[in-house]
């Protein structure tokens, strides 16, 4: 604990204090412990062999229990939502409120979900285990779904003075990279993979020297991380090969496709549009179709990715998110009156303190 108090040091003061000060400090303390663990096992093996050379060296574990602890917190008796909610809660260290927001339900709505879903596993009587073989595919599922939302929350943190939380993101490229080595066949791992892999790769130019947010199309693409760009393209392109494409592939895609255009106006939207139309059928997620609008605004005009926005139903009416782009698309048409009350809804609805200037910014810049 004392030195993952002396990280907190080092790291708090750069990236922020976490959302989950004391879950940061616990999965700090946890993997420093393991460390000297592994160390303590090293040590004692060379001297083993150091006074019998002939003895077989001991087995030091390669990798920590987080992988296998999610995989068993995808408990059979819940149900895929229901599991996700509680391993989230239980094992990413993400506060009620932060997976309410992922979900896009009332926290208190989610509070009770993952109540249910202790009282489940209670009444079930069957203890934590491994899945079985033909459990396998659906817990992967799950477990692919709750390193997607700790990177989200790591990427753009729901809430806080910081744009994103580098222990998050790192720690779901980290188990990423664990999954992929178990499943190196599955393609949906890899793509996930690949798709933390590029969307990070835009790390160092995602904010100023001020901590503020600054958007695609004006970040200094120089700055990318040009080897994790190769590594996640490689990853993708392997998968893809296989012929069998899942979400995380096709959202994989379009990250990539941002990343190869040299500037944010060489970028291929009609491909990005296409990938778009086929990720929204697969998923029928309103967080894609409110980035698809975004991109047949890009590649056919405002007036189409507003068609779109005016026929999504309401679940995202009350996001800020939402607004945001529903004021873009309305300033590309050049209703800035609008766009500008739309930017101040966002603004009043996000909880995301670098979100939140960057939207006051552009209600100031609008109002002339």
């Amino acid at each position: 604990m004392q030195e993952a108090l002396i990280a907190a040091a080092g790291h708090w003061p750069r990236d922020g204090v976490p959302e989950n000060p004391f879950g940061w400090l616990l999965a700090t303390a946890s993997r420093r412990l393991i460390d000297q663990q592994r160390s303590e096992q090293a040590r004692a093996g060379r001297e083993h062999r150091a006074i019998r050379p002939e003895a077989a060296p001991p087995e030091v574990p390669l990798e920590d229990d987080t992988l296998t602890v999610l995989f068993m917190c995808c408990h059979p008796s819940l149900t895929p939502a229901s599991a996700i909610a509680l391993t989230l809660r239980a094992v990413g260290g993400l506060t009620t409120s932060q997976i309410a927001r992922a979900f896009l339900v009332p926290e208190p709505t989610m509070a009770q979900r993952i109540s249910r879903a202790k009282a489940t596993i209670k009444a079930s009587g069957e203890p934590f285990r491994i899945p079985t073989r033909d459990e396998r595919p659906a817990a992967t599922r799950n477990v692919l779904h709750v390193l997607y939302l700790i990177y989200n929350e790591g990427y753009v943190a729901s809430g806080g003075e910081t744009l994103g939380r580098t222990d998050l993101s790192d720690e779901a490229i980290r188990l990423g990279r664990m999954v992929h080595r178990q499943l190196p066949d599955d393609p949906e791992v890899a793509g996930l993979l690949a798709l933390m892999l590029l969307l990070d790769a835009r790390r160092p130019a995602r904010t100023d020297a001020a901590g503020d947010l600054i958007p695609l199309p004006q970040q200094d693409r120089s700055r990318w991380d040009r080897g994790r760009i190769a590594e996640g393209t490689a990853i993708l392109d392997a998968a893809v090969a296989t012929g069998r494409v899942g979400e995380y592939q096709l959202q994989a895609a379009i990250a990539g496709i941002h990343d190869r255009a040299p500037t944010a106006a060489e970028t291929d939207w009609p491909q990005i549009l296409s990938l778009y139309d086929l990720l929204d059928r697969m998923s029928g997620s309103p967080v894609v179709t409110l980035n698809r609008a975004v991109a047949a605004a890009m590649a056919d005009g405002p007036g189409a990715g507003l068609a779109i926005l005016d026929g999504m139903d309401g679940s995202l009416r009350d996001h800020h998110r939402y607004h945001a782009v529903h004021a873009h698309l309305l300033e590309m048409a050049g209703d800035m009156d609008l766009a500008r009350d739309e930017y101040r809804e966002a603004a009043r609805l996000t909880t995301s303190v670098p979100e939140q200037r960057y939207l006051e910014a552009q209600v100031r810049r609008l109002r002339g």
